[in-house]
């Protein structure tokens, strides 16, 4: 039982059901007749630690460390159990127990006899030995015992009465099934990176004092330091090591100053698609000491313009290849006094060498001051800019880094785009601050993906769920399994996908993780197959008892997706096995430095908080994402709330696409969500559609709707299917309902099941106008013919 469990909460409140069921150590002493053994369990504190992550014993349980090692009673038991005969064993700390028991013969019960248990290391590696009343390793040294070894717990026997091998065996069973069944390891390796704000605050703080805190200065120190040979960047047939690197981004920089004045401080829009040029302008960017606004290369129209006037930059600059997109924007850009700057290799390559960017241009920057703006789904329509601190980016470089083990000789291939967070800060920025090396690729194309990955000689690949679906999907390419990869570290690999993608392309292990650009939080789960495969994370004991009250998942009503609330109003907790939205909680003093929010969007900012939905004065942070854990602490993701939708790797706003079909002369209302549809990742765009008066299927111009948004949304933004709909259905209090719909989706057997008259159209993959959407059009997405 642990503490989301309502019920074990519940009954543990009621102390008296509690010490009522509970019989006293003293009233057990002269009755080991009546047993096969005794065991005991450890525990820092008071509160047994093993018995709080079970959610059986509170404040007065007895623990091996404080309470047990001295205790009358339990001592003499131990001398009882013992000399009967009896099984007497021990975890973790519970061998403190055994520290004072002497037997008939005034010998320690542990003088020559091989004990396990919590080491003097391991109470070091968790920062608690100055907490300890006493060092179990060393007294148990004292007390005679032959040897004592980590992360195991302690038999006790003789000869003439338990065997040693048995006691052993019996404790390892023990100890292993604990593991197994509490996640005490997986705990304690995810731990190194949660528990880390110590470490994150020295190594800040450092890069204060020496006027250090870009990225950038991280490239420095490697090109100007021993790793200055080492490989850093592959792409399209040229590479560059740390020290030329270094020297191209110096190029770029004086020209920044030197041509177009850009300012310490000053925000500046970069566009374009992956290459080493996109690379140079933004490390160029931080050495000058501006702030990087990474705009998604996929736009055009309103959405590109409004994303470069949000972050008041003077200019885009912008790779060729994304000039025409750029260009129909022109008008607007000028209104807005934003000038269009175009870059190229050959644009890059003919820049004169130059001295060293002035050092005092960062000389300033704070740990605190706005390092990059990445750009997220907005609720209103438009991209909201998710604010990224100079210290937080320096960081996350450090933190993932380090818990990936990256070394300088490794190298990482990915062809994620590089205005997502995921390429910067869980693969391109941990690498530089290795030393490593990174393979780019332009974008993932089947046709480019495995000559790239074998000729680099890659061992980690960075994937999203939907790329690893496309390479499943995909025929047998002749390099598929030629490569040298070892892990494949990622986000959003699908059950249906997890196994298939491991061995078909044989990469030992899948990395998975969630975190979010604009959210709190993360879980990891290193996973080689069996137990953990298809989990987002796992939640052990270890992680309940430190973080339980901090992360939670309420309940959701799967219609309004509105949080369900209890007579009181408070937020009813989802259940083990429930899904849940997951929420974070947070002290209220710290709320600005934990979230720093929206830049120019108070509005969007404050609707990611919660307060009071668990007790008066408490608040807590949504993610916006719902998940389930199950009875064995695996985490599984199962959807996202709200205004968005992810589609092709990318999160699809809700709101963007109703204002544009909205703004189409045929229809009166619209209603715009993802659905699930057969062999594809994330949910597919899909709008319930009211047409204007005197409209109907019949007469709808169809084709001129399709161009309506297609000239308007991102290619992967454009709704594939549109359930045309007499009305919309609203709440009482005037919200649009979702929920049906999105379970039914396109499936014609439940829409038919409903009762529903709606009519189904839908843009081919191949097509260029809306067409109907017909049972074998369903049939042929289940039966894999034909692929979104």
């Amino acid at each position: 039982m642990f503490k989301d469990d309502v019920e074990a909460q519940k009954f543990l409140r009621e102390e008296k059901k509690v010490w009522g069921a509970t019989e006293k150590l003293s009233g057990l002493v002269g009755k080991a007749g009546g047993f096969d053994a005794i065991y005991y369990v450890g525990g820092h504190r008071r509160e047994c630690l093993l018995g709080h992550f079970l959610g059986l014993l509170l404040t007065r349980s007895p623990c091996a460390m404080f309470d047990l090692a001295t205790d009358e009673s339990s001592i003499k038991l131990v001398r009882e159990f013992y000399e009967a005969g009896k099984v007497t064993s021990a975890v973790c700390h519970g061998p403190a127990a055994f520290v004072d028991v002497k037997l008939s013969d005034d010998k320690y019960i542990v003088s020559g006899q091989t004990v396990t248990g919590f080491c003097n290391d391991e109470e070091d590696s968790i920062n608690l030995s100055s907490a300890m009343p006493f060092m179990l390793e060393t007294v148990l040294k004292e007390r005679g015992a032959r040897s004592h070894l980590c992360q195991g717990g302690a038999e006790l026997g003789s000869q003439s009465r338990v065997p040693v091998t048995a006691a052993i065996a019996g404790v390892s069973a023990v100890a292993a099934y604990l593991d197994a069944k509490f996640h005490i390891s997986h705990d304690l390796k995810a731990g190194s990176l949660n528990n880390a704000a110590a470490e994150a605050l020295n190594f800040v703080t450092e890069k204060y004092l020496q006027k250090r805190l870009t990225i950038y200065h991280l490239i420095e120190d490697n090109a100007l330091g021993p790793k200055a040979s080492n490989l850093f960047l592959e792409f399209e047939g040229r590479s560059w090591t740390y020290k030329q690197f270094y020297d191209d981004v110096q190029r770029v920089g004086n020209w920044l100053i030197n041509d177009l004045g850009v300012q310490s401080g000053e925000r500046v829009a970069i566009d374009g698609s992956n290459s080493a040029e996109y690379l140079m302008l933004w490390f160029a960017l931080e050495a000058v000491g501006a702030c990087i606004a990474f705009i998604n290369c996929n736009l055009t129209g309103d959405p590109l313009v409004h994303s470069v006037k949000l972050c008041k930059s003077r200019y885009i600059i912008a790779d060729r290849d994304v000039r025409h997109l750029v260009d129909p924007c022109s008008a607007q850009f000028a209104e807005y006094k934003i000038k269009p700057v175009y870059y190229d290799e050959a644009c890059f390559g003919s820049l004169a060498s130059a001295g060293r960017i002035p050092p005092d241009r960062t000389a300033e920057l704070l740990p605190t001051d706005l390092a990059s703006l990445i750009y997220t789904s907005g609720t209103t329509g438009l991209p909201k800019g998710v604010m990224i601190t100079a210290g937080r980016h320096v960081n996350t470089a450090r933190s993932i880094s380090t818990y990936l083990k990256l070394k300088p000789n490794e190298k990482f291939y990915t062809c994620l785009p590089l205005y997502h967070a995921a390429a910067q800060s869980l693969c391109l920025t941990p690498s530089i601050f290795a030393g490593s090396a990174i393979r780019l690729g332009r974008k993932f194309s089947h046709k480019t993906f495995w000559p790239e990955v074998c000729e680099s000689g890659a061992n980690r690949l960075q994937y999203v769920g939907e790329l690893c679906r496309y390479l499943v999907n995909a025929p047998v390419h002749p390099l598929e399994r030629a490569h040298n990869l070892h892990e494949a570290w990622g986000n959003g690999l699908r059950p249906d996908v997890w196994e298939t993608f491991r061995t078909r392309f044989a990469i030992p292990v899948i990395h998975e993780l969630y975190a979010a650009t604009d959210g709190l939080g993360a879980m990891f789960n290193r996973n080689r197959g069996g137990f953990s495969s298809a989990a987002i994370g796992i939640r052990g004991s270890i992680w309940h008892w430190r973080n339980g009250r901090n992360e939670v998942r309420g309940r959701i009503d799967a219609d309004t997706e509105d949080l369900v609330r209890d007579s009181n109003g408070f937020v009813v907790m989802a259940r083990t096995g429930e899904a849940g939205e997951v929420l974070h909680r947070v002290d209220p003093a710290m709320a600005e430095a934990v979230f720093k929010g929206y830049f120019a969007n108070e509005s969007a900012s404050e609707k990611r908080w919660l307060r009071d939905i668990f007790e008066t004065g408490d608040l807590f942070f949504r993610s916006g994402d719902v998940m389930r854990v199950d009875a064995e602490g695996r985490v599984y993701f199962v959807d996202r709330l709200g205004d968005t939708f992810r589609w092709k790797s990318e999160n699809v706003s809700t709101n963007e696409v109703s204002d544009t079909l909205g703004s189409f002369d045929q229809i009166a209302e619209c209603s715009v969500y993802g659905v699930a549809v057969p062999g594809a990742d994330g949910r597919c765009g899909c709008a319930t559609i009211v047409p204007a008066s005197s409209t109907s299927p019949d007469n709808m111009d169809f084709a001129r709707l399709t161009a309506h948004v297609s000239s308007r949304l991102p290619r992967y933004a454009v709704p594939v299917f549109l359930r045309i709909a007499p009305e919309l259905a609203y709440t009482g209090t005037f919200k649009i309902q979702k929920g049906q719909a999105k379970r039914e989706g396109v499936n014609p057997d439940l829409i038919e099941q409903a009762g529903s008259k709606d009519v189904v159209y839908w843009l081919p993959p191949s097509g260029s106008c809306y067409v109907p959407f017909k049972r074998k059009d369903w049939e042929a997405l289940e039966a894999g013919d034909v692929k979104l």
